[in-house]
C-alpha cells in the first residue's frame, strides 16, 4: 500500500521553506502601542456595559446626574457664609 503525503508536510519551519513569505512584519512601537490602548479601551467598555441593552442612555442618565450635581455644588452657600445664594437659615 503507497502512503500519500501533504506537501506542506514538513514545511512547519522558515528554513524548511515557503513559511518565510506568511511572516507578517511587526508594527514599529508607536503603532503597536495604540493599537494596544484601543484594543484595552474597547475591552473596558465591553465589561463596563455588559448586560445593558443602551449603553449610550446609561451615559446620558450618568452625564445627567454628574450636572446636576455640579449645579448643586455652584448654586449652595459654600462655608455657611451664606454669600453663595441658595436658601438663607435663620435661627430664631
Amino acid at each position: 500500500m503507497t502512503r500519500r503525503f501533504n506537501k506542506s508536510m514538513g514545511m512547519c519551519l522558515p528554513c524548511l521553506g515557503g513559511a518565510a513569505d506568511d511572516v507578517v512584519p511587526t508594527p514599529d512601537p508607536e503603532t503597536r502601542r495604540r493599537q494596544l490602548a484601543e484594543a484595552a479601551e474597547k475591552r473596558q467598555k465591553e465589561t463596563t456595559y455588559r448586560g445593558v441593552k443602551n449603553p449610550e442612555a446609561v451615559e446620558r442618565k450618568k452625564k445627567k446626574q454628574e450636572d446636576m450635581k455640579k449645579q448643586e455644588m455652584t448654586t449652595s452657600p459654600s462655608g455657611g457664609g451664606g454669600g453663595g445664594g441658595g436658601l438663607k437659615w435663620q435661627v430664631g
